[in-house]
């Protein structure tokens, strides 16, 4: 049966406000990393303490990823929204708590609590967002690809603007205020979607039961699997390991060097989520897939991955040719950038895979299913990231990534086009 035009309007409106939430969070969840990151480097914690620090994130990432697809199945997917903006708040306003006498071990343990309660509030949200895709988007005329695209895309420029923030509040502001600033902006949005939220939406079934969390579809699995690889590939020098080594090369050791180490690790870090959000929201023309088969862009998503795990190896070697020098860091802007590009193109190809791969009725489960392997990525990419910086420097984490990728292409090779 054909939607007649005001269901339509609703379903639009309702992406259209779930998008918009999750923009808002993500401006958040971007400069609550920064904040967080900066600010305790700031404080002398090394490497491996800093990586401790998201440690609990993306752990509780996977906990509520395998779960929220099934809460969502039961209680509707705007439940699962105001769920994860309320919890954010909340994770934001404790975070404001934090006692700069505290010692290092009572410091880490209470951030590693709070950013675990920012990560369910952050898959809640996108589980939600990812999902509204699935049942909003056209049908046809590679819809769906598109939709995914953007949403992905724009989330990811809104996430880079986000570590900015992060970086410039840091250095205006200082940490506490900061993050009650961030705490009362994201309540005055979140009373917006409650306000405004139109129909469009599933309320839930309690016919809907966990064991159906686990996918029996092996495309499913082996999707979830190269995503796992492929997050653990960024992250593994993301998180820790450029952040740290550009302030080391950047700070002088005193405050105003400190501060503007700051605003240029935040302004790296904001262009190169903003352009990797960009080329998502394009991947569709990129690929030239509107037209495309399922099969053709199962290709695709092989041969991508393949270009990105070339990319790390090179820079690996950069870093031993040329060392630390201004010739090196200019190589590692640009080749990150590179990788940016490429990886970009290979998590909008994911994001599309899944909502193909799966039907109306399993949508939630699925994609939270994948997304729990998406915080497993980035889990495993962040304690890599500390671990492999503090053993080995730049080189060893830069390769770390190589071997992710390659992990990960090896997994996408096994997807079928049905």
């Amino acid at each position: 049966m054909t939607d007649t035009p005001t269901e339509k309007t609703n379903g639009l409106a309702a992406y259209v406000t779930v998008t918009a939430a999750y923009w808002a969070f993500m401006l958040t969840d971007g400069a609550l990393r920064m904040l967080v990151l900066l600010h305790f480097n700031g404080l002398g914690f090394s490497p491996i303490q800093l990586a401790y620090l998201f440690l609990l994130y993306e752990v509780m990432g996977i906990v509520t990823n395998l779960s929220a697809g099934w809460i969502a199945a039961r209680f509707g997917l705007t439940s699962t929204l105001y769920a994860g903006l309320t919890i954010q708040i909340a994770a934001l306003i404790a975070l404001a708590q934090l006692d700069p006498a505290w010692g290092v071990t009572a410091s880490v343990i209470f951030v590693m609590s709070v950013q675990g309660a920012s990560g369910v509030a952050k898959d809640l949200s996108k589980m939600s967002s990812k999902s509204a895709v699935k049942l909003l988007a056209p049908k046809d005329g590679g819809g769906l690809f598109r939709w995914v695209a953007i949403l992905t895309g724009s989330k990811n420029a809104v996430k880079g603007c986000g570590f900015f923030l992060g970086a410039a509040l840091l250095a205006l502001w200082g940490f506490q205020a900061s993050v009650w600033g961030m705490a009362v902006i994201l309540a005055v949005i979140l009373l917006g979607v409650v306000a405004f939220m139109p129909a469009g939406l599933p309320q839930g079934s309690k016919k809907a039961k966990f064991s159906q969390v686990f996918s029996k579809d092996k495309n499913v699995n082996r999707l979830s699997l190269a995503r796992m690889f492929l997050f653990g590939a960024r992250d593994v020098w993301f998180v820790v390991g450029i952040p740290v080594y550009f302030n080391a090369v950047l700070s002088d050791g005193t405050t105003e060097g400190r501060r503007e180490a700051f605003f240029i690790i935040g302004i790296f870090m904001a262009v190169w989520i903003i352009l990797y959000g960009a080329v998502q929201g394009n991947a569709p023309r990129i690929l030239k897939a509107a037209n495309a088969t399922t099969g053709e862009i199962v290709q695709k998503a092989i041969n991508w991955v393949g270009y990105l795990t070339l990319i790390p190896l090179a820079l690996t070697a950069a870093v031993l040719v040329f060392e630390t020098s201004l010739t090196l860091t200019a190589i590692l802007i640009i080749g990150l950038l590179v990788f940016g590009f490429v990886f970009a193109v290979n998590s909008s190809v994911h994001s599309y895979l899944i909502l193909a791969f799966t039907s109306d009725e399993r949508v939630t489960m699925d994609v939270g299913f994948y997304y729990m392997s998406n915080a497993a990525g980035r889990l495993l990419g962040t304690l890599l990231s500390g671990l492999s910086y503090q053993v080995g420097g730049l080189p060893l984490c830069l390769f770390t990534a190589a071997v992710m990728a390659a992990l990960s292409w090896l997994a996408a090779r096994r997807l079928r086009d049905s």
